[in-house]
Formats: structure tokens, C-alpha cells, sequence
């Protein structure tokens, strides 16, 4: 979240990035219960004094009458205090960080092309989507996935779960040889934690598993355990970065989620994901930005997939995202209106600044030994849903068969899946 001393200094810097970010929140509003709660604050720390002031020694009848009066009004006042401040945490919560200045404004498709690299697939045949070669291929059922827990769910099988354990394994080798601490991570977290990350656990909205009786959720990303990892710690970041490459299991609800990209691996409710999650000092955390980028692309280039990175748009970078990049490789499955193809995202990249920190209460300790709340980035690595998606299409050949990248076949021995 936003300081709300800041939001108090800035109030028309932070009312125009919402609109930049398309969020509908009341800023006045927000600004007019913050200015209620701490008038209210004030007023019960001054009669909780006076009662002090007044209990001191033998009180005679009269003090005991006005006490007991005080007594009523703070009782009648710290009730207003609580929906006051659960109103005023629930607009401070919903507003969202600030944003790069090189950002692109607007929404979904005003993100703004940086690199492309790799050279798009001629195919001298028909080319299939990924579901249909995964399913020619008997390395997927999608049909009993659906009958065992739904749509949406699948079994991997065969030798895709040979190659879905070779990326993971590719990854981690990646990641670590950057000084990354390797965690797998619990697939499940508190609602507090959730909240502290920028995700909903509750309402229609939400993007996460929500399970029945309990203060618990099932995780959307490692990105969620690892942001709670740290939290209310003071950490010691004289040696650098605290910098973890976390594997997990990922669940989704993918609310609102229809039409052709929902096609087969492309939204699903679980996969397997590795995620890289760092805790800096302020200043650095623009540079980890670029660290993490650079970690994407060197896996991705390592599998010979053509992709592109774009910078993420205003409104559609999420609440706690400063800036975020996305690399997009190319599918097939994306083909239609005479197009073959077309690129789709498979990673994604931000820097959070301190808007996480705050909320879940990560600070480090300077060395004046004073302490400044951390800044938090995450990145993914790998993700065995897009990943073997955008494999599968790039490396089906004439035959219905799909290659291994070569950078994979020393993890799983195969050249052909």
C-alpha cells in the first residue's frame, strides 16, 4: 500500500495515476476517514489521560461519577474507531502503487513492444495447436482431467512428464548460477498474507481457491509464500539482496477467463510454476528489475523459443506492480483471421517497490540503525503450462511428432517427445 502520509502530500498525484491505472477509488473520501480516524484517535488518547489523570490517589463521589461518564464515551468512542478504521483500511488497501514514469498509459493492448528476438516458424505442412498435438501424442487427457476434478484440470502423461521435470530442473540450474537460494514452498497460505501481496482471497473477483472454515487459501503463485516469507521481519541486507527461486504448485480460479485463449495449457486452474522473488534496499530495486528480465530471457533463448518482451500498460499492471514486463512467445494456437500465429504471454516480470513491504511489514535495517521498508520483485522462471505449450507449437514436426530443445535432452534423454 501507499504511505498515507504521502497520499495526505500528494493527493493529485496519486488521484491522477489511478486514472492512469483506471481504478475507481474516492481519494477525497479515503483522505476525509483518515482525517475522522485520527480526530477520533486523538480524542480517546485525551480522555483516556484525563481518567488516568483523575484515578490517581482517592477519587470522592463526583470524580467516580465523571469517570464513570469518560469511561461510557471512550467505550462509545473506540466503537466508532473500529468501523472508522475498517473503512479507512479498506480504501488505503484499494489504492493502487505508483507508476513508472516510462510506463505506457492505457490499457490492455497499449503495452509498448522492447525487443523481439527469434524468428517466427514457416511450417512446410499444417500446423496443429498444442492441444492437438499433445493429445495425438497421448501425453495429455484433458477429457479425464475434467471427469476427476473439472474443467480445466488435466493428467500430464508420458514422456511430457519427462519434459515438464527437465525445465524445472533447467530452470533451478539458471536461477541458482545467479546466486538465487532455492525453496519449495507450501501450496497454501493465510488470507492475511494474500491480502499483504495484492491478491483477493474472497469475493467474485478473486483469482484464488478460497478453502471452506479455515483462514487459509491455496496459493496463485509462489510469488504470494515467498512475499510472506520475510514478513514482519527486519532483515539484514548488508551483504545484498535477498534473492530465492521458489517451486510450487499454482491454483486459479480464472474468473472471467473465455474464448479462444483459454484454449488446451493456455489458463488453467493448477500447474507447476518456479518463480524468482527478491527483497532489496529501495535504490536497487530497479536494477533487480533489470536482473530478473535478463534471467527470463537467457532461459527462453536457451530453448531457441521466438518471443518478445513488452512493457506492461498503466491499467493493466495490477495494484502492488511499479512496472512490470511481460515475454510473450510465439504460438500457433493464437493463429485465425489469416494469421499463423501470434504471441502469447508465458513469463512476467515486477517491481513492487515498497507497496508489498508495507502492507505484510518488511523493513531493513540501514546502517545508521535505523530501519526503511524493503522493496519486493518477483519474475518467473519457468511455468509448466505456457512453457511446454509454446515448446510443443515451435517444435512440432511434419510427422505429428514434437522435438526436445536441444538445451533439454541432457535433463530428460529424449529428442522426441
Amino acid at each position: 500500500m501507499l504511505d498515507i502520509k504521502f497520499i495526505r502530500e500528494n493527493a493529485e498525484l496519486v488521484k491522477n495515476n489511478c486514472l492512469k491505472r483506471r481504478v475507481k477509488i474516492d481519494i477525497d473520501k479515503l483522505l476525509a476517514t483518515d482525517e475522522e480516524r485520527r480526530s477520533n484517535l486523538r480524542r480517546v488518547e485525551e480522555l483516556r489521560a484525563l481518567r488516568n489523570q483523575k484515578s490517581k490517589g482517592k477519587p470522592t463521589e463526583d470524580e467516580i461519577t465523571k469517570m464513570r461518564t469518560i469511561g461510557d464515551e471512550i467505550k462509545s468512542l473506540e466503537s466508532e474507531l473500529t468501523e472508522i478504521e475498517n473503512e479507512y483500511h479498506a480504501l488505503l488497501l484499494a489504492v493502487p502503487n505508483l507508476t513508472n514514469e516510462e510506463t505506457p498509459v492505457g490499457g490492455e493492448e497499449d503495452f509498448k513492444v522492447v525487443k523481439t528476438v527469434g524468428k517466427i516458424p514457416k511450417f512446410d505442412f499444417p500446423a496443429l495447436n498444442h492441444e492437438e498435438l499433445l493429445i495425438k501424442n497421448d501425453l495429455i487427457d484433458f477429457e479425464r482431467g475434467t471427469k476427476v476434478a473439472g474443467a480445466k484440470f488435466y493428467f500430464v502423461k508420458n514422456n511430457l512428464v519427462r519434459l515438464n521435470q527437465a525445465l524445472i530442473n533447467y530452470g533451478i540450474d539458471v536461477v541458482t548460477a545467479h546466486g538465487y537460494t532455492l525453496v519449495e514452498t507450501p501450496d497454501l497460505a493465510k488470507n492475511e498474507i494474500l491480502s499483504g501481496i495484492g491478491f483477493n482471497p474472497r469475493g467474485e473477483e478473486t483469482q484464488v481457491y478460497s478453502i471452506e472454515n479455515t483462514d487459509l487459501s491455496l496459493i496463485g503463485t509462489a510469488e504470494i509464500t515467498m512475499g510472506g516469507y520475510h514478513a514482519n521481519e527486519v532483515l539484514d541486507l548488508s551483504k545484498g539482496a535477498k534473492k530465492y527461486v521458489a517451486l510450487s504448485h499454482c491454483f486459479r480460479t480464472e474468473a472471467g477467463a473465455y474464448g479462444r485463449e483459454s484454449k488446451g495449457l493456455y489458463r488453467v486452474h493448477q500447474f507447476a510454476k518456479l518463480e524468482m522473488f527478491i527483497y532489496c534496499k529501495p535504490e536497487e530495486s530497479e536494477k533487480y528489475h533489470a536482473e530478473l528480465l535478463e534471467i527470463e530471457k537467457e532461459i527462453i533463448d536457451g530453448l531457441e523459443l521466438p518471443y518478445r518482451v513488452i512493457d506492461i500498460a498503466s491499467s493493466d499492471l495490477g495494484g502492488p506492480a511499479y512496472r512490470k514486463f511481460d515475454i510473450e512467445a510465439w504460438m500457433t494456437m493464437k493463429a485465425g483471421d489469416g494469421k499463423t500465429g501470434d504471441y502469447g504471454e508465458i513469463t512476467s516480470t515486477s517491481n513492487c517497490t515498497d507497496y508489498q513491504a508495507r502492507r505484510l511489514n518488511i523493513k531493513y535495517r540501514k546502517e545508521d540503525g535505523g530501519t526503511e521498508y524493503v522493496h519486493t520483485l518477483n519474475g518467473t522462471a519457468v511455468v509448466l503450462s505456457r512453457f511446454p505449450l509454446a515448446i510443443v507449437e515451435n517444435y512440432q514436426q511434419a510427422d505429428g511428432t514434437i522435438a526436445v530443445p536441444k538445451i533439454l535432452q541432457k535433463y530428460c534423454g529424449l529428442k522426441k517427445l
